[in-house]
């Protein structure tokens, strides 16, 4: 089998699955470039509608990246500079990604792994989920686009708390901090994450997509232009405009087409 499986339902809904449950998902190189090149695959189709990024099975999301790997891919600098290039352009497909992404987890959400995390819309965990960027035991230091994600999340204080204590904490622990946006029993997981897509794929997907983009925009602290102040208005003249207001006013589910 495959290290990324990528599954796409009749429903608009896609998932990706990090296929390694004997190693608890943990991220190889190789891995690395296939989860960029099929987020960035993903994001070219048009009628999707949400995508789903998990860990095979119910024991782990990611620990991050395979350690075992390093001697050989990670032992110099300059290695080590190709490597975080190949992360750093995997998370960014991930985090521009068109369509709302959410992240299921379960156990260890670690390292890379909570890397992958933040960079989706959405994160749904399980109790037994555990989070944390460890990496000062192992020498490692984050880099600046994953830190910025994980600076944008939780905030100065608390990322260098995890940072610097080398912390990893609990699925409640982590709402409390902002880290997650819901936890639910593991056993209730998969439905929670299957009802939260189904919601997502049920608006329209042009104003998801607009969202998404609002929101990276307004993360940037450059003033705003015209151009881009009356960019929310010309959502009235696409067909997803039209049918939703005649379905509200008919009272009947819309049927979106995302044009």
């Amino acid at each position: 089998m495959p290290d990324i499986l990528v599954d796409r339902g009749a429903d608009g809904v896609a998932t990706v699955t990090l296929n390694r449950p004997a190693s608890l998902n943990a991220l190889t190189r190789a891995m690395w470039g296939e989860l960029g090149d099929a987020f960035r695959t993903l994001d070219a189709e048009g009628d999707l509608r949400c995508v789903v990024l998990r860990g095979a099975g119910e024991r782990a999301f990611c620990p991050g990246a395979d350690i075992s790997e390093f001697s050989d891919a990670r032992a110099t600098a300059a290695q080590a500079r190709s490597y975080g290039d190949l992360i750093r352009a995997t998370l960014e497909a991930i985090r521009r990604c068109r369509h709302p992404t959410v992240a299921m987890i379960y156990g260890p959400c670690t390292g890379g792994g909570l890397e992958l995390a933040t960079m989706c819309d959405l994160r749904l965990s399980g109790e037994s989920g555990r989070f944390g960027i460890p990496i000062n035991r192992i020498g490692v230091v984050l880099g600046y686009p994953e830190y910025r994600a994980f600076l944008e999340l939780v905030g100065r204080a608390v990322a260098l708390e995890l940072l610097l204590e080398g912390k990893v904490i609990g699925a409640a622990e982590a709402l409390a901090r902002g880290l997650v946006n819901r936890v639910v029993p593991d056993v209730a997981l998969a439905e929670e994450v299957a009802a939260t897509a189904a919601r997502i794929a049920a608006g329209a997907p042009l104003a998801n997509r607009w969202h998404k983009k609002f929101a990276d925009r307004l993360a940037d602290p450059r003033p705003l232009s015209d151009a881009e102040y009356q960019e929310p208005y010309d959502a009235v003249e696409t067909e997803d405009y039209r049918e939703g207001t005649r379905a509200f006013l008919e009272k009947r589910k819309p049927k979106f087409t995302g044009r």
